[in-house]
């Protein structure tokens, strides 16, 4: 493989004449670019400058070499110059993750907000109950509820996420006073064999109600519990979207998660994402009521 370090050599050389004025040209010294010409003619196995008396002077192979290299010289210039300061600029794509809940209904609109300021860059968004690596650069920005924060992922915390047992109003109004102590009587929706979600119904005031169906969907849980289904755990900001829902009477909040915006801390330099994870923070920061409920 071709030394590319040693290419700024030989054109300095054939520039200046003498290794001494090619130094002074690239900023180095004597014995570095004499070591960079004879790197890149052991490469090539030929030797491409003489010495005369007033210096050095281009070979047959060198005068062969040169217009490549030139060109290949205007090529990373071209190339240099064409992304200069392009992670200095408002523009460009970012790929950003979330969970389809958080998304769909808090996201969109601090979107739409920012989109509208900085009309020269692009989302893609991912939208999945899985999380993307930022370790393994899956995506660029990740908006999740963890408990902490490991691997190459920096950013800021939002806030305590909180998550409690909702219903919809008309199922407490209909069921609550008939249920048992232990909320016998009460319907939970389930979400199959998740012993996280076993855990949480053992540890709430109601381990004894009946636990039905299997629905993986997070946002079919909350549309079931609209609906007067039954009751099941979400997120505390679905009261500031849809009122028809309320949290059980006498259940608490866990706050055990938190809400993060996070990042590769590679891409903090980079200015467009530094824009958006910046108004993200700021935004998502005024909805904190509707997050902490």
């Amino acid at each position: 493989m071709l030394d590319w370090k040693s290419l700024p050599a030989f054109l300095a050389i054939a520039r200046a004449g003498s290794l001494r004025g090619a130094a002074e040209q690239l900023d180095s010294n004597h014995a570095t670019v004499r070591r960079q010409l004879e790197a890149l003619e052991h490469q090539l196995g030929v030797q491409l400058f003489r010495r005369g008396a007033d210096g050095l002077h281009l070979s047959v192979a060198g005068r062969r070499l040169l217009p490549q290299a030139l060109e290949a010289e205007a090529a990373l210039r071209q190339g240099f110059n064409a992304v200069r300061g392009l992670d200095n600029q408002a523009a460009g794509r970012i790929r950003l993750s979330a969970d389809p809940m958080t998304a769909h209904f808090l996201l969109a609109p601090v979107l739409a907000e920012f989109l509208a300021l900085y009309p020269d860059i692009h989302i893609d968004m991912n939208l999945s109950y899985g999380i993307d690596s930022i370790d393994r650069l899956e995506t660029d920005v990740s908006i999740r509820h963890v408990r902490e924060v490991s691997g190459e992922a920096v950013g800021r915390k939002l806030f305590p996420l909180s998550i409690g047992v909702f219903a919809a109003r008309s199922y407490i109004d209909r069921t609550l006073h008939q249920a048992g102590p232990r909320g016998e009587g009460l319907t939970w929706l389930g979400y199959g064999e998740a012993p996280e979600l076993k855990a949480m119904i053992a540890a709430s005031p109601f381990p004894r109600a009946q636990v039905r169906h299997s629905i993986p969907d997070p946002a079919m849980h909350m549309h079931l519990a609209r609906a007067g289904a039954g009751m099941t755990f979400l997120a505390a900001w679905v009261t500031s979207v849809f009122p028809e829902l309320q949290r059980l009477p006498g259940t608490g909040l866990d706050q055990s998660r938190a809400t993060w915006v996070l990042l590769h801390g590679d891409l903090r330099r980079v200015q467009r994402v530094r824009l958006f994870v910046d108004f993200l923070y700021e935004s998502l920061r005024e909805r904190r009521a509707d997050f902490i409920g």
